[in-house]
């Protein structure tokens, strides 16, 4: 009986250090991954823009670089998203405000189909540019995490400010105003 009560107790001692080593690894992989995310990120607040080719729903051709001289509101978005959603209303509104004032808006949508995209564009009335990035190479290459995600361009083509969150009209009135030339 003791033989048997001794490998019953190894046996569940071995089975509780397995669980905590895993359990340590996941925190330390967390915590790693959390104060490392800085380091991966592509593009930061201060940086030149990465240039980009990218075709809007009536094919025409949008090369980032065309608006030098123009602040640019970048904006990474799905239609599945509930945020990107609520805020396109948002940004229509104000780029009827800002167009003229040398600010104009990209919607970068991030992998989903001609079909979807259109569908959603014309529900919300939209009348600035909405781009397709089918591959999402422009979505890595801005090191695009959660959606949606929105860069400000100064008319000098650097980054300035980076919101990874849905906005309120306020909020995107105050940041077009920050990219106007």
């Amino acid at each position: 009986m003791d033989k048997v009560t001794s490998n019953k107790k190894k046996k569940r001692l071995l089975m509780r250090v397995t669980i905590l080593s895993v359990l340590i690894a996941a925190v330390a992989y967390t915590l790693y991954s959390t104060l490392s995310e800085d380091e991966r990120t592509l593009v930061k607040e201060g940086d030149d823009a990465p240039d980009f080719v990218l075709t809007d729903l009536d094919g025409e051709s949008h090369r980032l670089s065309d608006y030098k001289g123009q602040g640019v509101f970048l904006n990474f978005w799905g239609t599945w998203c509930k945020p990107c959603e609520e805020e396109m209303p948002y940004m229509e509104n104000q780029y009827q405000e800002f167009k003229d004032q040398g600010v104009q808006t990209i919607a970068v949508n991030v992998g989903e189909s001609d079909f979807k995209v259109r569908n959603f564009a014309e529900k919300h009335n939209l009348s600035f540019p909405v781009v397709r990035d089918v591959q999402k190479d422009v979505m890595y290459a801005f090191s695009i995490g959660p959606l949606p995600t929105t860069l400000l361009i100064n008319p000098e083509g650097e980054v300035v400010k980076i919101i990874k969150s849905g906005m309120t009209e306020e909020m995107v009135a105050s940041y077009m105003d920050m990219i106007k030339p």
